[in-house]
Order: C-alpha cells, then sequence, then structure tokens
C-alpha cells in the first residue's frame, strides 16, 4: 500500500522557498522556544496539575507534526514555475468547472502551493475531483464518485496557469 505523505507534490520556486525558511525558523528558533516553555513550567514543580507545562507540551507535539510535514513534502516536491495551462488541468493550475451544477474556481494541488492570505480554494490531485480532472482539456464533461457514494459531474470550463 502507498503512503500519500511520500507522493511527490509539484511546487513553485517561491512556495518552497516559503516552506524551506519556514522549516529552517521552526527547527531553530521555534523548537528553542518551546523547551525554554517547557523548562520554566517543569520549575513551577507539579506536572500533573501545571497547565502552562501540558499546553507548551502540546505545542510541541503540534510544531514537531509541522516540521515533519514540511520536512516530508520538501523530500519529495518537484520543484519549478507554474503549469502553463494551455487549455488542460494540471498540478498547478487554477480550474474554473461547474461541479453538480455549481460554478467553482479552485488550484489543482497541494495546499502549501497557495501564498498566504489568497482565498483561492485547493484541491488535492490525489483527491476523488482531482483525480478526475487532471489531464482534462476545457470543455470536457467527466463525473467522478465522492466520498459519500454520490457521482457528481464536472464540467471544466476554463483552465488557467497559476500566478501566486
Amino acid at each position: 500500500m502507498s503512503n500519500d505523505n511520500d507522493a511527490t507534490t509539484w511546487l513553485t520556486t517561491d512556495a518552497r522557498d516559503r516552506l524551506q525558511a519556514e522549516l529552517e525558523t521552526l527547527s531553530g528558533e521555534g523548537r528553542a522556544e518551546i523547551v525554554g516553555r517547557i523548562e520554566a513550567a517543569r520549575e513551577e514543580g507539579d506536572l500533573k496539575e501545571n497547565g502552562g507545562y501540558h499546553a507548551a507540551k502540546d505545542e510541541q507535539g503540534k510544531l514537531e507534526a509541522r516540521i515533519r510535514t514540511l520536512t516530508n513534502l520538501l523530500k519529495h516536491a518537484t520543484v519549478g514555475e507554474s503549469t502553463a495551462a494551455d487549455g488542460i488541468v494540471g498540478p498547478g493550475t487554477v480550474v474554473t468547472a461547474t461541479i453538480a451544477g455549481d460554478p467553482s474556481t479552485f488550484l489543482l494541488g497541494n495546499r502549501e502551493i497557495i501564498a498566504p492570505g489568497s482565498d483561492l480554494s485547493v484541491y488535492s490531485e490525489t483527491s476523488p475531483l482531482g483525480q478526475a480532472i487532471n489531464g482534462l482539456k476545457v470543455g470536457t464533461t467527466t463525473s467522478y464518485t465522492a466520498p459519500n457514494g454520490k457521482e457528481i459531474t464536472v464540467a471544466v470550463t476554463a483552465v488557467e496557469t497559476y500566478v501566486p
């Protein structure tokens, strides 16, 4: 069985640089800050009822999980400029489609590609929707089975190159 965490992910150069900088910050000063908070809370005494200690340990767990996620993502990333859309859906393209009768515009790819503050939705190319439309041309209609078992029709109406 394959592990989705080891899947190759396409990233723009900007996204890779942003994620690498985040990883370096978390691995260095982020870890040091959490360790300092844990030590300070430990010095307060009884750990069973020490809310500050437990909060810092929870935060440490979240930080370590994010470090693992970023490390794995960057290790398996294919880095390049935005895919030239040419009217074909692919990772790193902005797709406009009619999904079950409702118009929707989204980026196909990993959510980490999106610049902070963007309100553009992201669908993974490994999601049922992503697998159904990846490689399709503008004007193509297809369908896919949603996780709830419903068959959903998708019509690709536009494909653009993603510009961060």
